[in-house]
């Protein structure tokens, strides 16, 4: 989620109308487009559809003539821009009273004990299964020497050629072995050169720590995308955490799992140092560092202490609240698997945890002082109700000098090393004192990176995957998408004519199928004359158009659907917007967020994928109906034609439906494993399949699909470009 310390991407000018392109801009910020993260990412201010005013200019030759103005362009129809966010909304509400109605029946030890296996059994199958353990290869780089610490500067290998840069800081004069803490950074340029983490680093060094911090993935010395200048080419933090991570999801891997795992290694790395105390060992962190330090209470059982500071609330506030989070903070199936945020505390119970939070942070208060009631329940029923604590500093997000310092007292009171109440005045070092690699970045030693690895997954499934067509290939994609069972033909309700809207026939009549209680599919009746009730019974064949980003806008613009309108005078043309395109393309997570990629779209995407519900599964439920719907009216061939986004959503629907005679899919992305190994796509994560190419690629449905006529136009490749 969003940090101070973060940069990202300024929008376009919001008062212009500009071309919308047809997949998320994934770039690094130039210097003078930086702001505040605290604003979140801004958004691309884009119009939708590829729609936007004129550029007409009268010529110059014209003396003393008043410029006319450029022909005003329709804005797309949007009548329904908060229904997927009230749907989600619905979902974690009733998410999270299972999650506390099943903690509410807790009554005794026993209950509390089994409670806590159950938890840490379900975020392994969240996380895991976690990679086996390699040789950590660890070097020290540099010391640096300073009157009570002294700092190795370390790089390890959490993964076979895959280097963690981390800076150890060794108290001076002391006895050991000595408590060991692992720092887990938040979303910091810089990494683990931070004020914020040096100043605790420190601190806790002063105190009697030996403290191990090192470089998230993709930020300080582990750029994932490092141009010529060690650079990063789409921008430090964030976006290198979206676009590593969504790209994961194809084969099966989830990127929390794999920042989870450098700080497991980590603490692998400081057990062996014979300076640390193994009955003594504690994680804090802020923010992104905050989250680590949540999943890893749930997904190590060594540490005897923690300090997550500014993430622990709950998954239903950050939703309500629109607050976008990192592919790392969103772990696949949580949300059906019964798992919230204090949950990964729980897993930890009854050893000491303090929950850090801040009154005026966006991770929501409400919520952590909710998650501490609950918790509060459970270490009492363990008999240790003094191990779980809450802080709330005064300020705003960030891991501030108060919350640092009731960090301090809450690991002295564990461990007893110290009695300080609060900090020591930290000595900021310059970046490159701290550096552990050449250059100050692990691309200058070759290491490997993410994307090398998802890569090389996705060739070794490929090699691996046996070939599927016909019902097994339909229910090896139903499995994936996670298809629920429709429930006959779907109630629908018939909208008030909107004119003018300049469609191929002179009459439209609007229709909101509901695909799903708060879910409607809204569909276009192309008419000669005005209609204003249900469609007639025909039985002519229909065309069904899926969108790429709005039924009407393109209904206007897009040639195909004249095209295929020309070749079959005689069908009915029917034009569809799914959930969250077009009709419901959500106006959540800031102003026109929708292209952005931390926008309202990949939010929605996210949420599915902790739901268990992929939203390309959703989708094709929302296109299956239709075409029921379709058929309750007579139609017993359709023909679906579709464009880009919209284009895997139809072909899935088409491999499964029986009515679907005939398919047409422009600028269709060509294979999902063309986005898994390419270091370049455009891709978003609305129409990705967590793990679909351990069973099956968009070419086998492809291949499937010529049975029923497919004709593909134009096919895209990762980048958005012809096939």
């Amino acid at each position: 989620m969003v940090q101070a310390d973060r940069n990202v991407r300024a929008p376009i000018d919001s008062r212009l109308k500009v071309p919308a392109r047809d997949y998320p801009i994934w770039e690094a910020p130039r210097e003078s487009e930086k702001i505040s993260r605290r604003n979140l990412i801004k958004t691309l201010a884009v119009g939708a559809c590829g729609l936007g005013f004129g550029h007409g200019w009268l010529s110059s030759g014209l003396l003393a003539a008043e410029p006319v103005p450029p022909p005003r362009l329709l804005d797309p129809l949007n009548r329904f821009p908060r229904m997927v966010q009230e749907y989600f909304v619905e979902r974690l509400r009733k998410f999270e009273q299972a999650n506390h109605r099943a903690k509410a029946i807790l009554r005794t030890k026993a209950d509390a004990d089994a409670y806590v296996r159950l938890v840490r059994e379900r975020i392994l199958e969240s996380f895991g299964p976690l990679p086996a353990r390699t040789p950590l290869n660890p070097r020290v780089t540099g010391i640096v020497d300073r009157d009570a610490y002294t700092i190795e500067n370390v790089i390890f290998e959490s993964r076979p050629n895959f280097f963690v840069t981390a800076n150890l800081y060794i108290p001076k004069g002391r006895e050991f072995p000595l408590p060991g803490i692992v720092g887990s950074c938040g979303h910091s340029d810089n990494g683990k050169a931070s004020e914020p983490y040096q100043s605790f680093a420190q601190g806790l060094a002063r105190m009697g720590y030996v403290v191990l911090i090192f470089d998230p993935i993709g930020q300080g010395e582990r750029l994932q995308y490092a141009d010529a200048n060690l650079k990063s080419r789409i921008g430090v933090g964030v976006r290198e955490h979206l676009y590593a991570g969504n790209q994961q999801f194809l084969t099966g891997e989830f990127f929390g799992t794999w920042r989870a795992w450098d700080g497991i290694r980590a603490l692998d790395y400081l057990l062996t140092r014979p300076e640390v105390d193994p009955k003594h060992v504690g994680i804090t962190g802020n923010s992104g560092g905050g989250t680590m330090t949540t999943w890893l209470c749930g997904l190590d059982d060594r540490w005897t202490m923690a300090a997550p500071s500014c993430f622990v609330t709950t998954f239903r506030r950050n939703l309500e609240n629109e607050l976008p989070a990192d592919t790392e903070q969103c772990p696949p199936r949580v949300l059906a698997l019964g798992l919230d945020h204090e949950d990964f505390i729980a897993a930890m119970a009854p050893r000491p945890v303090i929950l850090l939070g801040k009154e005026r942070d966006f991770f929501d208060i409400r919520g952590t002082e909710e998650a501490f009631g609950r918790l509060k329940k459970l270490y009492k029923l363990l008999g240790k109700e003094e191990n779980i604590a809450m802080f709330a500093g005064p300020t705003a997000h960030g891991y501030s000098q108060e919350n640092r310092e009731a960090m301090y007292r809450w690991f002295n009171r564990a461990t007893g090393i110290s009695d300080a109440q609060t900090e020591p005045a930290p000595v900021i070092e310059k970046d490159a004192m701290l550096q552990c690699a050449p250059n100050g970045q692990v691309a200058s030693l070759n290491s490997r990176t993410v994307f090398s690895f998802t890569r090389e997954q996705s060739r070794m499934l490929a090699r691996e995957r046996r070939a599927l067509s016909g019902d097994e290939l339909a229910d090896a994609v139903k499995k994936a998408i996670k298809l629920p069972k429709r429930k006959g033909v779907p109630e629908f309700r018939i909208l008030r004519n909107v004119s003018g809207r300049k469609y191929p026939q002179p009459q439209a009549t609007a229709y909101a199928v509901e695909t799903e209680p708060g879910i409607q599919a809204l569909v276009y009746r192309l008419n000669t004359d005005r209609h204003d009730s249900r469609p007639s019974q025909s039985q002519a064949r229909a065309i069904l158009y899926i969108s790429h980003h709005s039924a009407d806008a393109e209904l206007r613009e897009e040639p195909l659907i004249r095209d295929v309108m020309t070749a079959e005078p005689a069908s009915v043309l029917y034009a569809c917007d799914v959930r969250g395109i077009g009709e419901s393309r959500p106006d959540t997570c800031g102003a026109n967020s929708f292209l952005n990629p931390y926008g309202s779209d990949y939010f929605y995407a996210i949420h599915s994928m902790m739901l268990d519900r992929p939203y390309v599964g959703q989708k094709t439920h929302d296109v299956l109906s239709v075409v029921d719907w379709l058929g309750s009216f007579g139609h017993r061939e359709i023909h679906v034609v579709a464009k880009g986004w919209g284009a895997v959503p139809a072909a899935f629907a088409a491999l499964i439906s029986e009515i679907v005679t005939q398919v047409t899919l422009k600028h269709a992305l060509a294979a999902y494993s063309d986005v898994a190994e390419s270091e370049t796509y455009q891709w978003p994560l609305s129409i990705f399949v967590p793990g679909v190419l351990k069973s099956f690629d968009l070419p086998d449905c492809y291949r499937a699909l010529k049975r029923k006529n497919l004709r593909q136009l134009s096919p895209h490749d990762a980048a958005g470009g012809v096939a």
